[in-house]
């Protein structure tokens, strides 16, 4: 296997629509994969449909991405994205929506009256931005402003108007609530019971906001362009009203549909407004059709509404495939529930019965999801000739994660080729190759423990845990002792922890840095009597330290990113090195000019320093004379 270099993107795509449920991938980073390749055509597949962002920029560099998308959110953020409408039909759709009646009044100023409240220093009549919740209670305990006539802000208690109010909005939810359900499964529906459930994650206020807006989108007689526009809006708010935005913020990313201790209600109306400019703001127009269509040779993205299983046999007859990209799903319970949901409430009953597992379905375990992945590598090696290349981002890495995706992609026949990793925080990149199904072979113990021991003295000093997980990983990969035949996923990915936790308790052979006893804590090296008393070894952080001085001598007056690429092509792999690293060490040697610009300091250019060297040397010597 090759070590490859970490492609590092541009910025992180976590910001926009539906951020803290899709993958945080960087921009750029799968431009520069595709930069490197010499393909034999251009039609690439993402058999996950998991990072709309993704597709795009693979689209926009001149490919036909085929795109296998189940969930009909994320296929609606593909579509939208791809080919957003102008930010004025936005504005003018959320202006439509604002000016029907509702009894007497507007719908944006009846909606805007759920959330008065008065300023606790000026006493004016205002919107609040959020209210603050406690799970449990009937009554929010805090809200969030910020007053335009006497610009007090921040985080008040609530008074008893808000919590009257908020009383006076429930008496009402039952009927609202039923409306909901009715929108995404049928009353004598056996999987009723769960969209009740996950309902269950909405206060009565936004919920009541919700089937408001709702229902006169339905009704509402605009143009196909600015429905898409007014949909794409309310789909922000569906987000929006649940109870899933802990506070203060600590859940940035929910996995699991649980109501945090303490959340934040937002005010619905303020969401679409701030939605605006998201959907307007994601780039050039993009082809996007739905299969069968033709698309384009130029580029542009072809979705299929499904399964791969269903579309593999058509398109390995008609769609010749030159690679396979795609952010490896992991587990999210709340999005795919979510999505159930929202997409009965948008579109209706019939755009959730294909996805209505995601109903059902309340826990995803790792054996779960390493089966669920195994049989989409299957399918997809079964449409793909041996050699073409997958280039997979974990986004989200934790060991668990890392040992399911890759025993599942290694049973079904793709072989590790090259990967790359930065920290537990950042997505690992791995590139496999279809291939035969291998023959699995059982590793021994003690090659296993050399596999482990060569990783940390390679790097010289004390390693995470994630690291030292996945040059394990790697090494039984590499052994083809992922997973044995006779081994159900649960018990494959089970041994494979008892084999790391065997292996590293190991104490005459190993040390652990650490104040608690779980392998995943602390850190971990060679015991340093293992090398031979002559044997110096160099830390990974001072050869990442002196090819930064390095560099910055020969090349004066750098940016940030080209150091980092540098950086990269050096050390490659599990030894990237860190953003935080590399700016500690710029830090200490070097300069910003110009702004964004690095140069070393004076004192620290390597005729200065040697200057300074030839000094001390006189002096010592001087000194040593003196001193007879």
């Amino acid at each position: 296997m090759q070590s490859q270099p970490y492609i590092t993107g541009f910025e992180r795509a976590d910001v926009g629509p539906l951020a803290r449920f899709l993958p945080p991938l960087e921009e750029g980073v799968i431009s520069a994969w595709l930069s490197l390749q010499t393909l034999s055509g251009n039609w690439l597949l993402d058999p996950f449909g998991f990072s709309p962002r993704l597709v795009l920029e693979a689209a926009r560099n001149g490919y036909r991405v085929l795109v296998t998308a189940n969930n009909p959110i994320t296929r609606f953020l593909v579509e939208i994205f791809a080919n957003p409408p102008p930010e004025s039909e936005f504005i003018a759709a959320l202006a439509d929506l604002g000016a029907i009646k509702k009894g007497d009044e507007r719908l944006e100023s009846h909606l805007q009256s759920l959330y008065l409240t008065s300023c606790e220093k000026c006493n004016q009549q205002i919107q609040a931005q959020a209210f603050l919740w406690k799970k449990g209670e009937n009554v929010p305990y805090g809200k969030i402003y910020e007053c335009k006539h006497c610009d007090d802000k921040g985080e008040k208690p609530a008074n008893e108007e808000d919590k009257e109010r908020a009383k006076k909005i429930a008496e009402t939810d039952t009927l609202h609530r039923s409306r909901l359900f009715e929108r995404v499964v049928s009353l004598k529906d056996e999987d009723r019971v769960y969209a009740e459930e996950a309902i269950e994650h909405y206060l009565p206020r936004p919920l009541y906001a919700l089937i408001t807006i709702i229902n006169r989108l339905d009704n509402l007689d605009i143009s196909k362009e600015r429905k898409r526009a007014l949909t794409a809006l309310v789909l922000l708010a569906c987000d929006a009203g649940n109870t899933l935005w802990s506070y203060p913020e600590e859940r940035k990313r929910p996995k699991q549909l649980s109501t945090p201790n303490q959340f934040k209600e937002n005010n619905i109306w303020m969401m679409l407004e701030s939605g605006v400019g998201l959907f307007a703001e994601s780039g050039s127009p993009v082809v996007c059709e739905a299969y069968p269509t033709k698309i384009p040779e130029s580029g542009g993205i072809l979705i299929y509404e499904g399964r791969l299983k269903d579309l593999a046999n058509q398109v390995k007859r008609e769609i010749p495939i030159a690679a396979v990209i795609g952010s490896v799903p992991r587990p999210n319970q709340a999005f795919w529930t979510l999505s159930a949901l929202w997409a009965g409430w948008l579109w209706g009953k019939d755009f959730v019965e294909p996805y209505k597992v995601a109903l059902r379905r309340r826990r995803y375990d790792w054996a779960w999801n390493a089966t669920a992945l195994n049989a989409m590598f299957n399918y997809l090696n079964d449409l793909l000739v041996d050699g073409v290349p997958m280039f997979g981002l974990l986004p989200e890495p934790e060991p668990a994660f890392l040992t399911s995706a890759m025993t599942a992609a290694w049973s079904a026949g793709f072989k590790l080729e090259s990967i790359a990793a930065r920290t537990e925080l950042d997505p690992v990149q791995i590139v496999w190759k279809s291939a035969k199904k291998p023959k699995p072979e059982k590793v021994s113990q003690e090659k296993f423990k050399n596999a482990l021991g060569t990783f940390l003295s390679e790097r010289g000093e004390p390693a995470k845990y994630f690291y030292v997980h996945l040059a394990g990983i790697i090494a039984l990969a590499e052994n083809n002792a992922l997973k044995q035949n006779e081994d159900e996923f649960d018990e494959a990915l089970r041994k494979t922890q008892n084999l790391f936790e065997t292996i590293l308790k190991d104490e005459t052979f190993f040390v652990h840095y650490s104040t608690g006893e779980n392998v995943d804590t602390g850190m971990w090296a060679n015991r340093r009597e293992d090398l031979a008393p002559t044997q110096q070894i160099e830390s990974l952080s001072d050869k990442i330290e002196k090819a930064i001085v390095n560099y910055l001598q020969k090349n004066p007056n750098v940016i940030f990113l080209e150091v980092e690429d540098e950086l990269n092509k050096q050390f490659t792999g599990l030894i990237t090195p860190s953003k935080g690293l590399i700016y500690a060490v710029l830090n200490s040697y070097a300069e910003r000019i110009e702004g964004a610009r690095w140069r070393l300091r004076d004192e620290d250019i390597a005729s200065v320093r040697r200057e300074e060297v030839k000094n001390i040397f006189a002096s010592l010597e001087e000194i040593g004379k003196r001193l007879n």
